[in-house]
């Protein structure tokens, strides 16, 4: 079974080391990975062909924001599987794309998620939050709650038959996705309890107060149109969970 595991960088110079040197080390063989890059202005380019022994394919030009450049790497993708990682995160070990492809195999399901390890910036060994997706439910959607998207794997053909990401959302199209492919379109799902992958604290989503009203927003108009009933009082009840990610041993 090939993987395809895509990377979309933006300036990213500073981080996106770390996250080859994961792919790097993965010891499954057979995956291809791919790095769609917004025609950054620093090492990054740089950086990507000296990497070209990894590196499958990459694309350096303008795009219309995150979600548009994650789309064009899924095309671009020839796996049976499609994951992604972000520019400023790794995998935690070298097994961990050989960790879903067994899950794939051994649980006949159209959909794998794991857990998340938040990390210090400066301090990548230092455990920050530490993201579950174990107990998630479908229900959880009207809570704004979902599997951690960076660990989330499907095949490739499910993109092609239910769509790619909504590029007018500013924010949370991969929680629309999710809502889309799990809740909509009742994709089977498999959760693998395991770390996969380690973030760094920070990013699109966590900047400030003004954009957590988005995420809101846009959470609410993601259940809309994919036939779940919530409201603002469910969607904002989710952050006392989100405390409780500080805790891990009370998860």
């Amino acid at each position: 079974m090939k993987v395809s595991i895509i990377t979309v960088t933006y300036n990213s110079s500073e981080t996106v080391q770390d996250t080859i040197n994961s792919i790097r080390s993965q010891d499954y063989p057979d995956f291809e990975y791919i790095i769609v890059d917004g025609k950054s202005s620093d090492a990054t380019v740089d950086i990507i062909n000296n990497n070209l022994d990894v590196i499958s394919k990459w694309i350096s030009e303008p795009d219309n924001g995150l979600y548009d450049a994650m789309n064009k790497g899924i095309k671009m993708a020839t796996g049976d599987i499609v994951g992604i990682i972000n520019s400023d995160d790794f995998y935690h070990k070298s097994d961990s794309i050989s960790q879903i492809v067994e899950a794939f195999e051994n649980f006949d399901t159209e959909s794998v998620y794991a857990d998340v390890i938040f990390v210090d910036p400066s301090n990548l060994g230092k455990t920050v939050r530490y993201y579950s997706s174990k107990r998630f439910a479908l229900s959880k959607f009207r809570k704004g709650i979902m599997p951690a998207h960076p660990t989330f794997f499907t095949y490739r053909r499910n993109f092609e038959k239910y769509g790619y990401y909504k590029t007018d959302y500013k924010i949370t199209a991969d929680f629309e996705l999710l809502v889309r492919f799990l809740y909509k379109y009742k994709l089977s799902s498999h959760y693998l309890p395991i770390p996969l992958m380690k973030m760094r604290t920070g990013g699109l989503s966590t900047k400030s107060w003004k954009s957590n009203i988005i995420i809101n927003q846009e959470d609410l108009r993601a259940c809309k149109e994919n036939g779940l009933k919530t409201n603002y009082f469910w969607l904002y009840s989710r952050y006392f969970k989100k405390l409780l990610e500080y805790f891990p041993k009370l998860f």
